[in-house]
């Protein structure tokens, strides 16, 4: 058994049309399922991705309205980087988030990649980290019908920063128990902060990563919006994540079990500094119950659910997709 590379990221939102508006015109991914949190009907689940929302590409937001903002700190998911397909592409976006007066940084090497850090509208930290060194995982493809040009579009998910307050613990995790292996260290851009660690799995590359960062100077992280919820790392089949349940049980770790997401399976736990982790399987996908040519354009619900399609829709707040 081994993970291939990060799955998805879920996040959190206060303002799901806002939400909305950034990732599909902003930043031009593609809505891929609009659909609603499963363990709370009341609000939306959006996912952004590739062409297809393929697995490894996958931004998605839990919106919860009243939430407070998020207080960063450590036993964090502390950025979400997101694939482009060159170094020239950076300069793209750079000039892009001057135009839209998205809050960025300069363009920096990380990790041998040129990367660009920047913030949505509620603070989600996030980077664009530059493909064109990459030997690892296959991005995805970047939407055809996204207002972003192809050439300069986002094709995934890039690698996962953690910052934790004891790194020992995590890093058992990750490779005792998960599999990944030790591919390097970098020095953080800040200088007086401890260097990054990084772990690849699978084929490793820039969709296969976690780099880790131990800080014990800063207090624990208080989730709000602009803050992540969880990492999901991918799991080849439903047979493979049954494997994991076993192994996980087996290794004395509490964890929600099997749980049918409809669009993948899954498997939920925290690793020792609070984080969560999910496992999901790279399949069916998100055309399941919509055409490919029209995903996330109506509320999809799975059919566990779709007995309560009239009651879900009376309580939410119609967003739609700007008007091209």
């Amino acid at each position: 058994m081994q993970l291939k590379g990060i799955h998805h990221v879920s996040a959190l939102t206060a303002k799901a049309q806002k939400n909305l508006d950034f990732y599909t015109d902003t930043l031009g991914m593609r809505l891929v399922k609009k659909t609603v949190n499963q363990d709370d009907t009341s609000v939306y689940h959006l996912f952004y991705g590739d062409e297809k929302g393929n697995p490894g590409t996958e931004l998605t937001f839990f919106e919860i309205p009243m939430i407070a903002q998020n207080h960063e700190g450590t036993n964090s998911i502390s950025t979400t980087s997101l694939r482009v397909p060159h170094d020239e592409a950076l300069s793209y976006w750079k000039k892009r988030f001057e135009e839209r007066e998205v809050p960025h940084d300069e363009i920096i090497e990380r990790a041998g990649r040129a990367t660009i850090a920047f913030k949505d509208f509620e603070g989600q930290r996030l980077m664009l980290v530059s493909d064109e060194n990459n030997e690892g995982v296959a991005p995805g493809i970047a939407w055809d019908k996204s207002p972003i040009p192809r050439e300069y579009g986002i094709q995934g998910l890039g690698p996962i920063f953690l910052t934790v307050h004891n790194l020992a613990p995590t890093v058992s995790v990750l490779t005792v128990l998960l599999g990944f292996e030790k591919a390097g260290s970098y020095p953080s851009p800040v200088s007086d902060e401890p260097d990054f660690l990084v772990y690849k799995t699978g084929e490793g590359g820039t969709g296969a990563e976690v780099h880790i960062q131990e800080r014990n100077d800063i207090p624990p992280e208080r989730q709000g919006k602009g803050g992540v919820h969880h990492v999901a790392f991918r799991v080849e089949d439903e047979d493979e994540l049954h494997e994991w349940i076993s192994r996980i049980h087996e290794a004395r770790v509490p964890n929600s079990g099997f749980v049918e997401r409809f669009y993948f399976k899954s498997l939920y736990f925290r690793e020792p500094n609070g984080i969560l982790f999910e496992l999901a399987t790279d399949g069916p996908g998100f055309d399941t119950d919509e055409d490919i040519d029209h995903l996330g354009e109506s509320l999809a619900l799975p059919p566990f659910l779709e007995d309560q399609r009239e009651s879900i829709e009376a309580r939410l707040k119609p967003i739609s997709l700007k008007k091209k």
